[in-house]
């Protein structure tokens, strides 16, 4: 029996995603944004799951890239419809989560990999881990959102260098360009990622949920970001975890969520 393409466990309100494909470094195929897309849909309803990780089987990759196999033959018609469904289906899907993606960066992560990081809200990689998006020495640019997102983090110039040349670089140097957030020791990346989530599940939901749609809208160019956190901001006030929130400041004690 061929083992599942991706990994689901649930435990104390994290729900960790480990992509299943080293033999093939981990790379996205359709398959496993499908299973992707599918796992994450049960998880939005899921109240028992406050913040998700995702990471690759294996010690080498995050993920490698998208699988080329799949697409080396497309016209231009296949390959538009490619990355319009990709982005719709997984994406933008995740960065619109209305639950906390965080990217445990284990190894390379480059081209789809890269994207797939940079949709969820937080990265955290290895000391081991290399970056980028090669795919102009496959003659295409990135397709998942990986031209958008990635002057987003690091800023045009950057980004126009690290995909006009399709060089790799380090954990390091993915920090101090503030492409991930933090860096850690291989052996304890997944540790770190659920300290953070532990933060983060003591916090109201709803709240957290109205930041992510708020800071999103600030990076998209058909909204007005300052009346999206406004909105969001009144909205917040007739919840239950806005009425917890403050009577447990008042009484000084802690919000149970």
């Amino acid at each position: 029996m061929e083992a599942p393409n991706l990994l689901v466990k649930i435990e104390n309100s994290i729900a960790l995603f480990t992509l299943n494909r080293p033999q093939q470094l981990n790379a996205l195929n359709h398959q496993l944004v499908d299973d992707l897309n599918q796992e994450l849909q049960k998880i939005k309803t899921n109240k028992n799951v406050k913040s998700i990780i995702i990471t690759g089987s294996g010690e080498k990759a995050f993920v490698a890239g998208a699988d080329i196999k799949e697409f080396a033959k497309f016209t231009r018609e296949e390959g538009k419809s490619l990355a319009k469904d990709g982005q719709k289906k997984l994406f933008d899907f995740i960065e619109n989560f209305p639950k906390p993606i965080i990217a445990a960066i284990n190894g390379f992560a480059l081209g789809g990999g890269l994207e797939l990081a940079m949709a969820c809200h937080i990265r955290l990689a290895s000391s081991n881990a290399k970056m980028g998006l090669p795919e102009v020495s496959l003659g295409v640019i990135p397709g998942y959102g990986g031209t958008q997102r990635l002057a987003q983090l690091v800023g045009k110039g950057k980004a126009l260098e690290m995909i006009t040349t399709g060089n790799m670089i380090d954990a390091n140097q993915a920090h101090n360009y503030r492409l991930v957030n933090n860096v850690f020791e291989a052996e304890e990346l997944i540790s770190k990622c659920k300290e953070l989530c532990y933060q983060i599940a003591k916090n109201s939901p709803n709240a957290i949920s109205a930041a992510i749609k708020s800071i999103n809208a600030g990076f998209d160019s058909s909204l007005n970001g300052f009346e999206v956190e406004i909105n969001s901001f009144g909205n917040c006030f007739e919840t239950k975890d806005f009425i917890e929130g403050t009577s447990a400041f008042l009484e000084k004690r802690k919000p149970n969520f």
